[in-house]
């Protein structure tokens, strides 16, 4: 076993640079496992930087990975590892700025995984992995929700959003949600108590909220102006077609005014997983799966995602 299936690009440009090719299977080293991946998905930060916005961090080296998340199977366990054997179903997440799950094999430390819900599917579970991991970090340790507060979700029927408007209800939060007209009904089912069309609502109609929870990335300043007093705003995204006005604002937000923004990269360890293999178990939290598509068809799922619209995860399944 040398080698491996895997999504690649040999240059920045649109979906259909993406191709499914061949690269080796990684090496397990001393405090490692090797993981089979059964199921990826595609993330918003994966299509700005196959596109090229990125290209400051993602540099010129190709061909280059994308997948961030994985649902699998342990396959091989390294030196030094203890607690973990072949054949458990785990997930997890590649580190901070690392791309490659969407392939048949990831080595990965113990820390990066936790055993999957027993109750999932792989392309199930997955679809939760990025999202929940992510409001959970940004709800409860940046916002610090409170039960009866009101939260607003931007972008709640994403792939982040689908799962922000769970955890917020499960935290006791009044959740208003923004979406897409197509998409109300979906993310009215997620548990939120008011739904309303992003186009046409305008934010002045919106009322004020002690948490916002931005997963768009624009228009910063206006919906900063709906906080309530003490209130905090997470911003999970950023503009990626004005990315240093953009990080700028953001950056000063934390520091300046009394409405401060929250920002952070997410870089989740096994604590979290574990947190969220027990929700979603007990029925907490309920999978985001908006289309499942084979690793050939990598190129689909980028353009799916970057059409609108969706409604949780485009799912990639790679056995």
């Amino acid at each position: 076993m040398s080698d491996m299936r895997a999504a690649l690009f040999d240059r920045y440009g649109p979906p259909e640079v993406l191709y499914e090719g061949t690269v080796p299977v990684p090496d397990v080293k001393p405090g490692e496992v090797l993981v089979r991946v059964h199921a990826a998905t595609v993330n918003g930060g994966e299509t700005a930087g196959r596109a090229g916005k990125m290209r400051l961090v993602t540099g010129r080296r190709f061909p280059q990975r994308t997948g961030l998340d994985f649902a699998g199977e342990i396959t091989e366990v390294g030196p030094s590892v203890t607690g973990l054997r072949e054949g458990q179903r785990v997930w997890g997440l590649l580190g901070r700025s690392t791309f490659g799950s969407a392939a048949q094999y990831v080595a990965v430390r113990p820390r990066q995984i936790a055993l999957a819900p027993g109750n999932l599917r792989p392309e199930e579970a997955v679809s939760l992995l990025a999202g929940g991991t992510t409001s959970i970090t940004a709800l409860r340790d940046k916002a610090g929700l409170r039960p009866g507060e009101r939260l607003l979700v931007r972008g709640a029927s994403g792939g982040v959003g689908s799962v922000a408007v769970q955890i917020g209800k499960l935290f006791g939060a009044h959740v208003t949600a923004l979406a897409g007209a197509r998409n109300l009904d979906f993310v009215r089912g997620l548990g939120a108590d008011d739904v309303l069309d992003h186009r046409t609502t305008h934010p002045s109609a919106l009322g004020t909220f002690d948490v916002i929870m931005d997963t768009v990335g624009t228009e910063h300043p206006v919906y900063r102006r709906l906080l309530a007093p003490g209130g905090r705003m997470v911003a999970i995204a950023f503009d990626v077609d004005n990315v240093a006005a953009s990080l700028s604002y953001i950056v000063r937000s934390t520091v300046h005014g009394s409405r401060r923004v929250r920002a952070f990269s997410g870089n989740p360890k096994h604590a979290l997983f574990a947190e969220l293999t027990r929700y979603a178990e007990s029925g907490d939290v309920r999978p985001v799966v908006d289309t499942v598509h084979p690793l050939a068809e990598i190129a689909t799922a980028h353009r799916a995602l970057e059409a609108g619209g969706v409604r949780g995860k485009h799912v990639v399944r790679v056995v």
